[in-house]
């Protein structure tokens, strides 16, 4: 026994098994439904054999017994055997619902992962998609407008004013309306003076300004 070989894995160990037991393991195909307690015999039988452990038999057994071909094997009317294949009865049909939840699950898990390996290399290939494709040129920004400083906005302000007051009263279309006493608005470019009339002339209307000064204008320079 000590120039036996050394089983190193379960898979190695299932192929020993299928050798030393054809009715009952097999290394290929559907697996036949095994004798429950099925353990318990195999270390009886060949525990020492190959140099083999209580722990890799019952690796091995795992790894069979969860094999999708051995779910597979499960199924309604199938017939449990012992190591030399002698039938050891019926599967119950709980044990054939187990087996059948276990080979779902065991495909969900092998879907889901394909799909993700799917998913990781669509995302790949959009990432290598992008760093191919030429870059787009930036357009330019236009240039940012000149904002105005508070001496530059100033006179426009002023003359924004002027024109609005101007345009806020009623030219003088009749000098016959106006009254002595009056206050009128003496226009002067684009300045609208306050003014008092004092008497109507042939030449215009004499008016006297807040400043004192008193001189005649036409009709046409006041404004209501």
């Amino acid at each position: 026994m000590e120039n036996q070989p050394k089983l190193n894995n379960s898979k190695e160990v299932i192929a020993f098994l299928a050798e030393r037991f054809p009715q009952c393991f097999s290394a290929v195909g559907e697996a036949r439904p095994l004798k429950i307690g099925i353990f318990q015999d195999l270390v009886a039988r060949v525990e020492g054999e190959m140099q083999l452990s209580k722990t890799q038999l019952r690796s091995a057994l795992r790894l069979y017994t969860s094999s999708w071909r051995y779910l597979y094997g499960i199924k309604s009317g199938a017939i449990r055997v012992d190591l030399d294949g002698n039938p050891c009865g019926e599967l119950e049909e709980q044990h054939v619902e187990h087996a059948r939840k276990q080979l779902e699950e065991a495909k969900a898990r092998v879907q889901a992962q394909r799909a993700s390996q799917q998913a990781k290399k669509r995302e790949a290939a959009a990432v290598a998609s992008q760093e191919d494709a030429p870059r787009r040129e930036r357009k330019p920004r236009p240039a940012p407008r000149r904002k105005e400083n508070a001496e530059q906005r100033k006179p426009r302000a002023e003359k924004q004013t002027r024109e609005n007051a101007a345009t806020r009263h009623t030219p003088v279309t009749d000098i016959s309306a106006l009254k002595p006493g009056q206050v009128v608005k003496v226009k002067a470019g684009n300045n609208a003076m306050d003014a008092t009339v004092g008497e109507i002339t042939k030449d215009g209307v004499r008016v006297q300004l807040a400043s004192g000064m008193s001189l005649i204008v036409r009709a046409e320079h006041l404004l209501f």
